[in-house]
C-alpha cells in the first residue's frame, strides 16, 4: 500500500505543470551560464590556467577571472580544455532544446539533437585537433581539446596525415548525409545526373532490360532509405506514453476494481514524395519494343497516360501540418476526472461497473463501460442527459452497446481538441498503400486510426449538414485525396456550384481533370438549365458505356479498361479507354428548388445504373429535409456523410438514426457506409492549400481542351428551330409587347390576358423564342426575357416585320 501511495505522488510530481517548469527555467539558465563560461574562457584561460582546479571550488581565498566565477572557470576548463575544445558549445545548445520542451517549445526534435550534438562534438573535436594541433599553447590543449588533440595523434601515427585527412573527410560527408534528409536527396540527384551525364557522353548502346533493372536497383535503394529514416522518425517522436493505467480500489464493501485504460495510437508513418511518385505516378512506365523470335513486332500493353506522360503527382509539401502546432499530450487529470463523474453519475442512480477504457481520439474521447451483471442497457442510455450535465460538456453520445464489443460507450468531446491535416491522412500508410480505384482519406477515427474508403464501391456519396460544420472542406479534402492519387487520363470531374463561389479554385485544371458539355462556357457549372443538360448528357454517356461494356463481354468499368490495355479491343470498333468521373454537386436544395423534377430524374438514374460504368455521384446538401432528400435519392445512396444538423429528425432524414445533432461540429462527423456508425474527425484542408495544389497541376502541361460529354439537346428544341415566323400569329405583335411589359415569358400569361385557348398560347411563345424575344424553356421558371422595356421591343419589331 505505502509503495503505491509512493508512486502515485511521484506521478502526481512529474506531471505537475508548476515543477515542468522550474526544470525548464533551470535547464535553460544553465545553458546560459556554461555559454558565457565558455565565452569567457577565450579571455581568461591563461590567468586561470595556472590554477588546480580541484582546489578551487573549495578554496576561499583563490580568485579567478572567468566571468562566471570558480563554477564557470571549472567547468570551463573541464570541457574546453581537457575534452573537446571550442566544440562544447554544442551541450549549451543541447541542454537549451531541452529546455524549451518544457515549455512545449519544439526547436528539433530531442533524441536525434542528443545524437546529432554528441557524434558532431566528437568528429570537430578530432578535426580541430588534426587542423590546429600545432596551436597546443592557445587554451592549454588547443582549439580541439585534449580529446581532439590525442586521438589525432594516434591517427597520424597509424595513418599518416593523408591517410587521416581522407577518413575525416568521409566521416564528415557521412555526417552530413546521415544529419539532413534534404542532404542526401540532394547528394543522390547529384550522383544520379553525373552517371547520366557519363552514360550519354560514352557510345549509344541501348538496353532496355539492364537500364530497367538499374532503374529498380535505384528505386529500391531509395524505398530502403526512406523506410530508414521513417523509422527513425517515429523513434524520435516524443510520444509521452502509450498506454496508462489507473487503478483505484474500492472500500471494503466494493471488492471490484475500476480500470482506466488510456490509448493512443498516432500514426507517423511518412512516406516521401519520391517513393510516392515511384509507387503511384504510372506516367514514367518505360515503352520498350521487343522483337520475337519469329520477328513479329510485339507490342506492349496500351498507357493511357502517355499523352501526358511529364504529369506528376502534387506533392505532400503543398500542404501545410495543422495539427503538429496544436497536438496536445494525453491530459491524464482530465481523463481520470470524466472517469470519476461517470462512476458517480451512475452510482446515483444504482448502476454499478466493472471496468471503463478510455479510449484518446482528436477530438473526442470514448469510455467503454462494461456494467455489472444485472444492469439494463436502457437503463443507462436514459441518462445520457444527466451524463453531460455532470461533465459540463457539449455532443455527449452515448453507443448501447457497441456492436461487437459488449461494451457501452460515451463519446466525451476533449477540452483542447486537435486539428487533423490532410497533410497527415495523405502520408499515412493505409492512404499510401492503398489498392483502392477511387481512395478517399476523409479523416481520423476516435482511436486515432486513418480513415479510407473505396468511392467505387460505395458508390455514390451523400453529404449533409448544417452551415459552418465543415461540409465544403470535406468535399475539398475528397476531392484533394482523388487528385493525389490519379492521372488525368484516369479521372474527370463535373463540378456543380450553385453558389459560384465554393468550387471556383478548380478551374484551373478545366484541361487536366474537368468534364463539361461542348458548347460549355465554363467548366464549373453554375447554371440550372446547364445543369440539367449535363446530367441528361452524363445519362447518354452512361448509356453509351453500356454498349461498349455489352460488345466488350464485360461487366464493370474495371474489367473493361483492363481488357482495353491488353490490346484485346479494337479502337476501330468504337473502343476507347474509359476514365472514371465523379459528379460533384454542391447545394443540391437550392437545384431542387429551381429544378426540381428535372434534376431529381437523371441524378435517380444515375444514381441507379452509373455504378458499373464509373460515374460516381457526391451530393451536398445543407437542407437535408425530407422534400429535398428524397426517398428515390435516399435509397440509391447508401453511403452518406452526417456533419452536425440542428434536430433529431434532421439527423434521422439523414442517416436514418439520430446521432448527428449531437455532434460538436467543425468537422466532427458521422460516416455510414450501408452498416454501423463511424465517428471522425475530418481533414482539414485550408484555401491556400487548395489553391498551391491548382497552381502545380495547371502549370503542367494538359490536353488541349477539356474531355467532352456528349451533346444533349433538349426536347423542343427540334419544335422551335422548325418554325415558321413567315406564317405569325395575328397576336403575335401583342403577346410580345404583353411579354416585355410584364417582365414574364409565361405561357398562362398569354392565355388569361389575351383569352386564348392553351395550344394557340403554346404556338405563340414558341413563335416569341424563334425570334429571340424570350429565352428557351427552363423547366417551372418562366422564360427569360430579351427585352428590357418596349422601346427597344418596338425597334426590333420595326426592323424585324421590315
Amino acid at each position: 500500500m505505502a509503495k503505491k501511495i509512493k508512486s502515485k505522488t511521484k506521478k502526481k510530481i512529474v506531471s505537475d505543470e508548476r515543477i515542468k517548469i522550474i526544470i525548464g527555467v533551470f535547464t535553460i539558465f544553465l545553458a546560459a551560464f556554461l555559454t558565457i563560461a565558455f565565452i569567457s574562457y577565450f579571455f581568461t584561460w591563461k590567468e586561470d590556467q595556472s590554477f588546480q582546479y580541484s582546489k578551487v571550488i573549495s578554496g576561499t581565498e583563490i580568485n579567478v577571472e572567468n566571468w562566471t566565477g570558480k563554477a564557470g572557470a571549472h567547468f570551463a576548463n573541464l570541457f574546453i580544455t581537457k575534452w573537446f575544445g571550442i566544440a562544447s558549445f554544442t551541450f549549451p545548445f543541447l541542454l537549451l532544446i531541452i529546455g524549451l520542451r518544457f515549455f512545449k517549445i519544439r526547436l528539433y526534435s530531442v533524441n536525434k539533437a542528443f545524437r546529432l550534438c554528441i557524434i558532431g562534438t566528437i568528429i570537430s573535436s578530432i578535426l580541430l585537433g588534426f587542423l590546429f594541433g600545432s596551436t597546443k599553447g592557445f587554451l592549454g590543449s588547443g582549439l580541439g581539446g585534449s580529446h581532439g588533440l590525442i586521438i589525432a595523434q594516434w591517427l597520424n601515427s597509424l595513418l599518416g596525415k593523408v591517410g587521416t585527412a581522407f577518413l575525416l573527410i568521409i566521416t564528415i560527408i557521412g555526417f552530413v548525409i546521415f544529419s539532413s534528409k534534404s542532404t542526401y536527396e540532394w547528394t543522390l540527384e547529384k550522383l544520379s545526373t553525373i552517371f547520366k551525364q557519363n552514360s550519354q557522353t560514352g557510345p549509344s548502346i541501348t538496353i532496355p532490360q539492364e537500364d530497367n533493372l538499374h532503374k529498380n536497383t535505384i528505386i529500391n535503394e531509395v524505398k530502403e532509405d526512406k523506410n530508414s529514416t521513417i523509422q527513425e522518425e517515429i523513434i524520435d517522436d516524443d510520444l509521452v506514453f502509450t498506454s496508462i493505467r489507473v487503478e483505484e480500489k474500492e472500500d471494503a464493501k466494493n471488492t471490484s476494481e475500476l480500470e482506466i485504460k488510456i490509448k493512443k495510437t498516432d500514426e507517423i508513418e511518412i512516406q516521401q514524395q519520391e517513393e510516392k511518385e515511384l509507387n503511384l505516378d504510372i506516367a514514367e512506365k518505360p515503352k520498350e519494343e521487343k522483337l520475337s523470335t519469329g520477328g513479329s513486332l510485339d507490342l506492349d500493353n496500351y498507357d493511357p497516360t502517355l499523352e501526358l506522360s511529364l504529369y506528376k503527382l502534387p506533392p505532400v509539401n503543398l500542404l501545410e501540418e495543422h495539427g503538429k502546432e496544436t497536438n496536445q499530450e494525453i491530459n491524464k487529470e482530465e481523463l481520470i476526472a470524466n472517469k470519476n463523474k461517470i462512476v458517480e453519475t451512475l452510482a446515483n442512480y444504482k448502476i454499478q461497473i466493472d471496468k471503463i477504457k478510455a479510449t484518446v481520439g482528436p477530438t473526442v474521447t470514448l469510455y467503454e463501460i462494461i456494467p455489472a451483471p444485472g444492469v439494463r442497457i436502457s437503463k443507462i442510455k436514459n441518462l445520457e442527459d444527466d451524463i453531460a450535465l455532470s461533465l459540463a460538456a457539449l455532443g455527449i453520445r452515448i453507443i448501447a452497446p457497441i456492436p461487437g464489443r459488449g461494451t457501452i460507450g460515451i463519446e466525451v468531446p476533449n477540452q483542447k481538441p486537435e486539428i487533423v491535416s490532410m497533410r497527415s491522412i495523405l502520408e499515412s500508410k493505409i492512404f499510401s498503400d492503398s489498392k483502392y480505384e477511387l481512395a478517399i482519406g476523409l479523416g481520423k477515427t476516435i482511436s486515432n486510426e486513418t480513415f479510407v474508403i473505396d468511392l467505387a464501391k460505395m458508390p455514390h456519396l451523400l453529404v449533409a449538414g448544417a452551415t459552418g460544420q465543415g461540409k465544403s472542406v470535406g468535399l475539398n479534402a475528397i476531392i484533394a485525396s482523388l487528385l493525389y492519387k490519379k492521372h488525368p487520363a484516369q479521372l474527370k470531374f463535373v463540378m456543380v456550384d450553385p453558389k459560384k463561389v465554393e468550387l471556383t479554385l478548380y478551374s484551373k485544371i478545366e484541361r487536366h481533370f474537368l468534364a463539361m458539355l461542348p458548347d460549355a462556357e465554363e467548366a464549373i457549372i453554375t447554371d440550372t438549365q446547364k445543369v440539367v443538360n449535363t446530367l441528361n448528357s452524363l445519362c447518354i454517356e452512361m448509356d453509351h458505356r453500356y454498349d461498349l461494356l455489352k460488345l466488350a463481354q464485360v461487366r464493370n468499368i474495371k474489367e473493361y479498361n483492363t481488357k482495353f490495355i491488353a490490346r484485346k479491343l479494337n479502337p476501330e470498333k468504337g473502343h476507347k479507354y474509359l476514365p472514371y468521373i465523379v459528379v460533384v454537386i454542391d447545394e443540391f436544395a437550392d437545384l431542387i428548388m429551381t429544378a426540381g423534377k428535372e434534376i431529381e430524374g437523371p441524378i435517380a438514374r444515375l444514381a441507379q445504373l452509373a455504378r458499373a460504368i464509373g460515374i460516381h455521384l457526391i451530393i451536398a446538401t445543407q437542407r437535408p429535409s425530407t422534400n429535398i432528400i428524397t426517398g428515390t435519392i435516399k435509397a440509391n445512396f447508401p453511403a452518406r456523410i452526417a456533419f452536425r444538423v440542428s434536430s433529431m429528425i434532421d439527423s434521422r432524414t439523414i442517416l436514418d438514426s439520430p446521432g448527428a445533432n449531437q455532434l460538436i461540429g467543425r468537422g466532427d462527423m458521422l460516416v455510414s457506409t450501408g452498416g454501423d456508425l463511424t465517428r471522425l474527425q475530418c481533414a482539414f484542408i485550408d484555401t491556400p492549400e487548395l489553391d498551391e495544389i491548382t497552381n502545380f497541376i495547371g502549370s503542367q502541361q494538359g490536353y488541349p481542351h477539356p474531355f467532352e460529354l456528349p451533346e444533349y439537346i433538349p426536347e423542343g428544341t427540334d419544335e422551335v428551330s422548325s418554325v415558321d415566323l413567315t406564317k405569325r400569329d395575328p397576336m403575335f405583335e401583342d403577346a410580345a409587347r404583353l411579354i416585355v411589359r410584364n417582365q414574364q415569358g409565361s405561357t398562362s400569361l398569354i392565355q388569361r390576358k389575351l383569352a386564348i385557348g392553351y395550344n394557340r398560347a403554346g404556338r405563340i411563345i414558341d413563335q416569341l423564342e424563334a425570334a429571340n424575344i424570350v429565352g428557351p424553356f427552363e423547366g417551372s421558371k418562366a422564360r427569360q426575357v430579351l427585352f428590357p422595356d418596349e422601346y427597344s421591343l418596338e425597334q426590333y419589331l420595326n426592323d424585324f416585320l421590315n
